[in-house]
């Protein structure tokens, strides 16, 4: 078993992809799936956004920020991600996405996390192949969480410099 102690200069893990390559082509058909065109690009950075912000990973969060800025988001809606609920620059199908995320991502001690009323309001904003794909992008950053949370990839720099050498 490997010590190592965490450097704010490198990550706990290597790159997970040089070690587990097979998983580049789970990244990848994750990526096409949720790119099919039947949700828009920006709702499912939203979505991936505010998992980031819910599991408290620092790398997720930078990651779907800057994913928001490259698509030309503004400041004023990647920032209101974290206040969602009362931010007044969603529209109504985002905000039913980011109550379905923010749903599968935090505990209901009353009962289910996605009740039937959450799923009919996010039904009608989206077709059924819109919400497959919403709940595959959920599905898509959860894959990512435990290397985020475990691995500590350096958020803000450039894939080759997030991951420490093998």
């Amino acid at each position: 078993m490997t010590s190592v102690a965490q450097h704010a200069d490198r990550s706990r893990l290597p790159n997970p992809a040089l070690l587990i390559p097979e998983m580049a082509e789970v990244g990848a058909a994750l990526f096409k799936a949720t790119g099919n065109g039947s949700v828009p690009g920006t709702t499912i950075s939203l979505v991936q956004l505010r998992a980031g912000q819910i599991v408290d990973s620092t790398y997720l969060t930078v990651l779907h920020t800057g994913n928001l800025r490259n698509a030309g988001e503004s400041q004023e809606r990647i920032a209101a991600v974290a206040t969602w609920q009362d931010a007044s620059c969603f529209t109504d199908a985002e905000r039913a996405a980011l109550a379905l995320v923010e749903a599968v991502f935090t505990a209901n001690p009353r009962g289910e996390r996605v009740p039937d009323e959450l799923y009919a309001h996010a039904s009608a904003h989206y077709d059924d192949k819109a919400l497959a794909t919403l709940t595959l992008a959920i599905g898509q950053v959860a894959f990512f969480v435990p290397l985020a949370l475990i691995g500590k990839p350096l958020p803000g720099r450039p894939p080759a410099e997030q991951w420490r050498q093998p």
